[in-house]
């Protein structure tokens, strides 16, 4: 554990990297845009489906019912917003995992050829794929996160979702598919404690937004002491 703090601490050093800010900017940017398209999209979709009033039996006529549902959606969307942070910042940030990596390995490892990088669709693809498999996790465990235990169903869950994808997505850069997968699949253990390590702090507002950064530089530090250019 001591090793994937010094990992995570060798990140944080590194945020002051241009590379690093860019990343910053235009995953906050998209993620924010994202949401709150998502929440005029919602609350138009309210207004068109719900009338302006309804008139029931021995009440008459009630005015005000789109207002009021409106607002009702409000909180909801807050919650949905909050939990839909994660999925979607980590999701843009894989988009750009590769600018993080590129940087840490210039840092650190400044002898290694270069990396094989993802094309523009196969990122893409690979991000909607991440995304949806986040959502559909987080959405599926919502229930839980009203219950005592929602902190550690929440880090498990997305630890190992996180754990999962970006130590594959790391691995891939120096390594063939299958390669890269038996890398993971060695060291999931390693990886699934770094990314429950990436989880807690995500339960945070606004830290939120730059944890993802710091766990692809994360991940990239922990592949490599884990022997990745030793596989490659």
């Amino acid at each position: 554990m001591a090793a994937l703090v010094a990992d995570f601490l060798k990140s944080i050093a590194q945020f002051r990297d241009r590379r690093f800010l860019r990343v910053l900017v235009i995953g906050v940017a998209l993620t924010l845009a994202l949401l709150v398209a998502i929440s005029v999209a919602v609350l138009g979709l309210v207004a068109w489906i719900v009338p302006d009033a309804i008139t029931l039996p021995w009440i008459g006529r009630i005015s005000f019912v789109e207002a009021a549902v409106s607002w009702a959606a409000v909180p909801v969307l807050i919650l949905l917003s909050s939990v839909m942070m994660v999925p979607v910042a980590s999701a843009f940030t894989g988009l750009f995992l590769d600018e993080i990596a590129d940087a840490v390995e210039a840092e650190y490892h400044p002898d290694l050829p270069p990396a094989r990088h993802v094309k523009l669709g196969e990122a893409i693809a690979e991000t909607l794929r991440f995304f949806g498999l986040m959502v559909l996790a987080n959405m599926l465990a919502l229930m839980l996160y009203f219950t005592p235990l929602a902190p550690f169903v929440f880090w498990g869950l997305n630890g190992f979702l996180l754990g999962r994808e970006y130590s594959q997505m790391v691995a891939q850069r120096r390594l063939d598919h299958p390669s890269a997968v038996a890398f993971r699949r060695k060291h999931r253990l390693t990886f699934f404690a770094a990314g429950v390590m990436m989880a807690i702090p995500l339960s945070v507002p606004i830290l939120n937004l730059i944890v993802p950064i710091l766990g692809a530089a994360t991940f990239t530090h922990t592949a490599h002491r884990m022997g990745l250019t030793q596989r490659a």
